[in-house]
């Protein structure tokens, strides 16, 4: 009986540690502010290579650094500084490019990473038509 007791008061004790030890996920638009993450680049002519500027607005007050740029695939093409750091009240840049070489409706995304664990998805959209 006494096992059983000591087992509970442990099993419940550990619960108890990490309730108190996990950490909610902040909130991104709290720190950093976006334009463009959702971009419609409308029309544009098959074959021919177009890009557009994400900018980041750190709105927090402790300097964020951008770690990296994933892309969907390799359509798109990302440039950026890595490891730039983004001051309180700085802004940086993160440039897309998209190949078009797709007839038709298109939608991509990419994932942006910065430190403190946060990220960030945006996309782009358009149609490709012939020229």
């Amino acid at each position: 009986m006494k096992k059983i007791l000591v087992a509970i008061v442990l099993f419940f004790g550990t619960l108890t540690l990490n309730a108190q030890t996990t950490q909610a996920p902040v909130d991104i638009t709290k720190v950093l502010k976006f334009t463009n993450d959702n971009y419609d680049m409308g029309k544009i002519t098959t074959g021919k290579a177009t890009e557009f500027n994400v900018s980041i607005e750190n709105i927090s007050s402790a300097p964020i650094t951008i770690e990296n740029v994933m892309v969907g695939c390799g359509c798109t093409t990302p440039k950026y500084n890595k490891g730039q750091v983004i001051a309180p009240g700085e802004k940086a840049v993160v440039t897309l490019g998209f190949n078009g070489s797709a007839v038709g409706a298109f939608s991509k995304a990419a994932t942006l990473f910065f430190s403190g664990n946060l990220n960030k998805q945006v996309s782009f959209h358009g149609e490709g038509v012939q020229p």
